[in-house]
């Protein structure tokens, strides 16, 4: 054996045959990977591709079974449940906005005329269900529409991928994201649950939080979706706007709002507003943060119509958040997130009595998903 020369697992060669033998071992797998082993890592990157792939479809096949059967329970068959099925795969095209002058309206429009066609269909196929059984088939829509866009985008890349001869950096790419797609998919299949049960969402904090204002006063409908109350509160005039429950909706805050601050709340102080916010890492569920601004999720036509109108008028507005993850936001509500509705009224009547003088006018606003939560 020549000096310098290192056995390998204590194996020495003792002739040419097992020298040569010995260098195969060592040399032969060296070079596979020089050569091939990009492609062979693009496998089995691909290989965790396709099992994140089969977990959305999963997913998008559960949440379309969990759609059909509550219409099957709530006595819609045959031609109704494909009108439906129909209905899952429908798009919204938004408008050009390459000159963005006016985009706001043009999107609340197209956003608007969605959503009635969507309520008309699904009141025609269930005729005998009452309106809060409606309104958690269209939410279950919504879920099913989105877990299966998200299995088909995912689909596309997948294949597309595969199609490409430098496929295995956009698969590294997916391969990166997928966890926490397949993550927020299972999230959106677990709520279809909560929806089924009418029990209220993470999302619901807003409303929750302004619905004990809103028990024992007189309400008012702004429209079929939306409710407001006035109470006084040291000496304050107060107006207090949400959703109406405990039907799955969000209501028109933003309109109803303007026309409040047009209306009987002009010379206002101020608009605070309470909605669920997506925690950071490490932060804990149920904090109360205060802050400035319009705290509304969504599309941003609310919250611009939202600063529009109160930047017009010359009106601050105050935020005032509960923190949450997206999988508390889209399930069935905590203790964590209901107890945080005690310190977020505290809160919230803090901020009244500091930047309300007495005598003045404030508006409040429950923004999020209603859902089992009345007025």
């Amino acid at each position: 054996m020549s000096a310098g020369f290192s056995p390998l697992f204590g194996f020495i060669p003792n002739s040419p045959t097992e020298y040569v033998l010995y260098m195969v071992i060592i040399w032969v797998p060296y070079i596979i990977l020089i050569i091939y082993g990009q492609r062979l890592q693009g496998y089995a990157i691909m290989a965790d591709v396709g099992r994140y792939l089969s977990r959305l479809k999963i997913d998008s096949e559960k949440s379309k079974g969990n759609l059909l059967g509550y219409l099957q329970r709530k006595g819609v068959a045959g031609d109704g449940q494909k009108t439906i099925e129909g209905m899952i795969q429908s798009v919204t095209i938004f408008p050009e906005n390459m000159d963005p002058v006016g985009i706001v309206n043009k999107m609340e429009l197209i956003i608007r005329t969605q959503e009635e066609h969507v309520k008309l269909r699904v009141r025609e196929i269930m005729k005998s269900a009452n309106d809060l059984e409606r309104t958690a088939a269209i939410n279950m829509l919504e879920i099913a529409s989105a877990l299966d866009m998200i299995y088909r985008v995912v689909r596309h890349f997948y294949l597309t991928t595969k199609k490409s001869p430098d496929g295995i950096y956009l698969a590294a790419q997916l391969q990166m994201i997928l966890p926490s797609i397949v993550k927020q998919a299972d999230a959106y299949l677990n709520a279809m649950d909560a929806l089924e049960k009418l029990l209220p969402l993470g999302d619901a904090a807003g409303p929750l939080t302004v619905s004990r204002w809103m028990k024992d006063s007189q309400k008012f409908d702004y429209d079929d979706e939306t409710v407001y109350s006035e109470m006084d509160y040291k000496g304050r005039k107060v107006a207090i706007i949400k959703a109406k429950g405990p039907g799955a909706s969000v209501g028109k805050v933003d309109d109803a709002l303007a026309n409040l601050l047009k209306g009987p709340y002009s010379g206002s102080s101020a608009v605070v507003m309470i909605d669920a916010a997506l925690k950071l890492e490490g932060e804990k569920s149920g904090d109360v943060a205060m802050g400035m601004g319009a705290a509304i999720g969504g599309i941003g036509t609310e919250k611009f119509k939202i600063e529009e109108i109160s930047t017009k008028l010359g009106i601050p507005v105050y935020a005032v958040i509960i923190k949450e993850s997206l999988l508390e936001a889209i399930s069935v509500m905590t203790r964590d997130i209901a107890e945080a509705a005690d310190q977020a009224r505290n809160t919230i009547l803090s901020l009244v009595e500091t930047q309300v003088p007495e005598g003045g006018k404030a508006v409040i606003i429950g923004v999020g998903n209603t859902l089992g939560v009345a007025q």
